[in-house]
Parts: structure tokens; C-alpha cells; sequence
């Protein structure tokens, strides 16, 4: 009986799934997107290139300009831009830790860099021609990732496309205004750059209010310089606002907060399923009678710059623990401990799955704090800069990880807090709930993109899921029109009453005298 249920659900799945694929996506009608990679940042690409890859896989057709190139495949494109950017792979520890690592420094360089990110996309020759052919019809969709202020508005109206955001953090906080038309409560929000996970002292709150206030202050000032200083073709296009914003958020990695209809959560995008471990690794693993930690600090920050101090800490502490370590270190690690493996790279997905794994040291990058979620990893987080310290404070918050300063690490503090995280069930225990919490989800975040990017075609770019809110100036959006009248209202009834009662007053006193 119950094997007949099981295959009338799954016979009814199918027709459901087949009605779909007739109403939703009709033969011959497979969209044509054209997609942007602004930023030449490996985490940036990931999450891109896996929003792409759910949309050729649905049948679509993209064309992507993009400095991370993989090979064109079928319904793929690639136009080659590593040229006109830097690549910033293998940073130095101390110099980003100094440039990057203080949000209000960090604050003041976002605008130069969009501003930098800005020319670099609209410099690429083949971007050039495409907007100078002013090919209305060639495409459907444009996604793209949008940065510090707003340019990439300009392509929107030149090929008059909609726009679909592809954002590969948590939500912009000084941007949001300008992608949804709300604007972040700092009393509950913690800022994108701040280092708590949600602001829960007075102290937080009152820093959280200040970095919002003085980042979307900065950025706008910059931005009006600019434009009357040195304007670009794209600062003076009129405003596309985004279709839908796909980010890189989970409820898991991400405090509850407020959100706009159309910003879809699809965190995790890019977890693919397993492959196999080489050899040599696995066996490596699967020898430790105690198990294994994994430690990396991705594609970005290069771990052998680390200064000699601190990397001696880590391999005395990593050289006394009863596990064996995974160390991704560029080049040759001098004194190396006897339970230390290292390598340029390693299959960090298949690695943070297999169950001998009991413990993620990492900087807390968004494609790692996933990987370590879904896998139910405890995590050892030594933040660097940008969301890093936000993203591993969420997963504190969750009860799976610590977090310690880099630059004031020792020896014994790093003892203590592996020693605590491996052997206090709790952490464990809580990696595994919040990686039950990730997977349980109404459809995959593949599915979610696939379903949003039709939804948004079919419906001629749903602009019946963008906020009035845009369309208020910033007076109106905080009421200060409202506050203005009514405190003027107030003022001239206070003013009249206060006339009243004084020629009342000098009425009564004319009248006494006259006794």
C-alpha cells in the first residue's frame, strides 16, 4: 500500500513537472541572458558563474563577460575581460589586514574602487560595440553584479533590458536604498562591514548607526563629485531598478531581518555534489584514528605571508593536537609539523563532507561558511576584512564556532579554543542543526533562480515587485514632508491659542482696571 502511494505521488511529481515545462518554458522560447561580472574576485565569480550554470542547464542561452574565463560550453558564452582588470588572488595577510580591515577605511575606498570596476567594464572594446550596435532584441535579461554606486544602470536603458542583481554577500547595507527602496535599521541590522551579528548593546547599536550613517554619507558625496567633476556616460542614465536581486544569504548564515518581495535568498548555490577525493588525501584522512582539520583561508588571502610569529603559533599548537592537519600553504612550509599535509589546493567541498573532518579553521568567506554549514562542521574563524567577521559571528551566534583576532593569536589561545571545539560536544551538535536548517528548503537555490529569472521574463521584468519606495525622495522616504506640516501645524495652533489667551489675559487685566 505504501509503495503504491509512494509511486502515485511520484507519477503525480512527474505530470506537475511536465505541465511546468509546458506552461513555464515553451519549446523554442529558451531566454537569451546576457550577464556581467563587474568584479575581478574569485568568491564573486563562484557565485555567478553557479547562477549562471542553473540557467544553461534549464535550457537558457547566456553570454557572459567575465575575468575568471572556464571554456564556452553549450548555450554558454564567455567574452574574455581578465585584461582590463587586476586580479587580486593570493593577497598578503598584513597589507589587507592594514588597508581593508577598519570598515570606515574600507568605506572611504569603495567608491574609488566602483568607480575604478565602473571603467574597467565599460572599457572592454567588445562591451563597447555592443552598446554602440544598440541591439534592443538581442537579448531578454541582463544579470549583473552591481557595485558601490550605480553604473550598471546604463546598459539597462541602452539595450533596454530588465535587470536582475547577482550579489555575492549578504545584503549591501549602504546600497540597499538604491537596490530596494528600504533602507536597513541599524537598531536590529547589523552593517555588512560590521563585526557583530546582530547589534545587541548600545555600544553596537550606536557603532552600527554611525558606520550606516557615515558609509551612505560617503558614498553619496563621492558620487556627486564626481559627476560634476569627471562625469562618465554611464553616471547620467536615468535609473533601471533591479527585477530581482539574487543573494547570497541564508537564514542560517543571515540574522532574521526585513526583505523586500524580490530579493531571493539562494545561499549555497554553489555546493556541487561531491567528487572524489585523490588519493593521497584520502588516505591521509582516512589513517587519522582521531580525525582531521582542515585549515584554509581560500582563494584570496595567501596563508605563507602570514607574519613568522603567528605562523609559528599555528604549527605548535596544530603540531600538539591528536589529529592530523590539512594545511593549504603556498609554497614550502619550513619546520614542518609530522601531522601536517600541505598543498597549494585542495578539494575543499569533498574534504569539509567527508565525516572525519572535526574542525574548519578558516577566514570566513561566504563559499567556505556554506561548505562548513552544509557539511556540519564546527569552525574556527579568524575574520580578515569586508563581511568576513559578520559571517563568522553568525555562526558563533548559531553555537558552531569561535571567533579569535588573527594578529593577537598565541600559541595556547589557539590550543585552547581547538581543544574546546573539538571536544565540547556542543559545537558538533549545533553544526549539525544549523546543516539540517540549510538543506530543509522548499526547492533548491538552482530551482529558486531558474523560477525567478522565468518569472521575471514572463511578466515583462515584474515591476509589480519593486517598492514604492523607489519612487520617494529621501524626505519622503523618512517622512520629513509629514514631519514638517505637522510640526508647523503644531507651531501655528500653539502660536493662535497662545494670542488667544493673551488678549484674554488682556482683556481680564483692561477690565480690572477699569473697576
Amino acid at each position: 500500500m505504501a509503495t503504491m502511494k509512494r509511486q502515485t505521488v511520484q507519477v503525480s511529481l512527474s505530470l506537475c513537472l511536465c505541465w511546468l515545462s509546458v506552461v513555464l518554458i515553451p519549446a523554442g522560447e529558451a531566454a537569451r541572458i546576457l550577464a556581467v561580472e563587474t568584479i575581478a574576485g574569485k568568491s564573486h565569480w563562484y557565485f555567478m558563474s553557479s547562477v549562471l550554470r542553473s540557467l544553461t542547464d534549464a535550457g537558457h542561452t547566456v553570454t557572459v563577460f567575465t575575468p575568471f574565463p572556464d571554456g564556452d560550453r553549450a548555450n554558454y558564452t564567455e567574452v574574455d575581460t581578465s585584461r582590463d582588470f587586476p586580479l587580486k588572488l593570493d593577497l598578503d595577510v598584513m597589507h589587507t589586514i592594514q588597508a581593508y580591515r577598519d570598515p570606515f577605511k574600507l568605506t572611504n575606498l569603495v567608491s574609488v574602487l566602483a568607480r575604478f570596476f565602473c571603467d574597467a567594464v565599460y572599457g572592454n572594446r567588445k562591451l563597447t560595440d555592443l552598446i554602440a550596435s544598440g541591439a534592443r532584441d538581442q537579448y531578454d535579461l541582463l544579470l549583473i553584479e552591481p557595485l558601490g554606486f550605480d553604473c550598471v544602470s546604463y546598459l539597462a536603458d541602452v539595450l533596454s533590458l530588465p535587470v536582475i542583481y547577482s550579489i555575492p554577500s549578504p545584503m549591501i547595507t549602504f546600497t540597499e536604498r538604491l537596490f530596494t527602496g528600504h533602507l536597513t535599521n541599524p537598531a536590529c541590522v547589523s552593517h555588512l562591514l560590521a563585526n557583530h551579528a546582530v547589534p545587541g548593546t548600545f555600544v553596537q547599536r550606536f557603532t552600527n548607526t554611525a558606520l550606516l550613517t557615515y558609509s551612505m554619507a560617503k558614498t553619496k558625496y563621492d558620487q556627486l563629485v564626481t559627476l560634476f567633476t569627471d562625469p562618465r556616460p554611464y553616471d547620467l542614465a536615468p535609473t533601471v531598478n533591479p527585477s530581482i536581486i539574487f543573494q547570497n544569504s541564508h537564514y542560517v548564515t543571515e540574522s532574521p531581518r526585513p526583505i523586500t518581495p524580490n530579493v531571493i535568498y539562494v545561499g549555497g548555490i554553489h555546493l556541487k555534489p561531491a567528487t572524489t577525493i585523490p588519493k593521497d588525501i584520502l588516505d591521509f584522512i582516512e589513517g587519522s584514528p582521531q580525525g582531521v582539520i582542515f585549515f584554509t583561508f581560500g582563494s584570496t588571502i595567501k596563508v605563507s605571508s602570514l607574519p613568522e610569529h603567528i605562523e609559528q603559533s599555528f604549527k605548535e599548537a596544530l603540531a600538539n593536537v591528536p589529529q592530523r592537519v590539512l594545511w593549504k600553504y603556498e609554497g614550502e612550509m619550513k619546520d614542518k609539523p609530522k601531522n601536517v599535509m600541505t598543498r597549494k589546493w585542495f578539494p575543499q567541498r569533498e574534504i569539509l563532507l567527508h565525516p572525519k573532518v572535526k574542525l574548519f579553521i578558516s577566514h570566513g568567506g561566504m563559499s567556505g561558511v556554506y561548505e562548513a554549514v552544509d557539511g556540519g562542521v564546527p569552525v574556527l574563524g579568524f575574520p580578515v576584512f569586508y563581511d568576513q567577521p559578520r559571517n563568522i559571528e553568525n555562526l558563533v551566534l548559531n553555537g558552531m564556532a569561535i571567533s579569535m583576532d588573527l594578529l593577537s593569536t598565541t600559541k595556547e589561545k589557539l590550543s585552547n579554543a581547538i581543544s574546546e571545539l573539538i571536544n565540547d560536544e556542543k559545537y558538533a551538535k549545533n553544526a549539525k542543526i544549523a546543516s539540517n536548517r540549510f538543506k530543509d528548503r522548499p526547492m533548491t537555490p538552482q530551482q529558486s533562480v531558474v523560477y525567478w529569472t522565468e518569472y521575471v521574463i514572463r511578466h515583462k521584468g515584474a515591476p509589480h515587485l519593486k517598492s514604492h519606495a523607489l519612487n520617494l525622495t529621501w524626505y519622503q522616504y523618512f517622512l520629513l514632508d509629514i514631519m514638517a506640516v505637522a510640526f508647523i501645524f503644531v507651531f501655528l495652533v500653539t502660536f493662535v491659542l497662545f494670542k488667544i489667551f493673551k488678549c484674554i489675559k488682556s482683556f481680564k487685566n483692561d477690565k480690572v482696571k477699569t473697576q
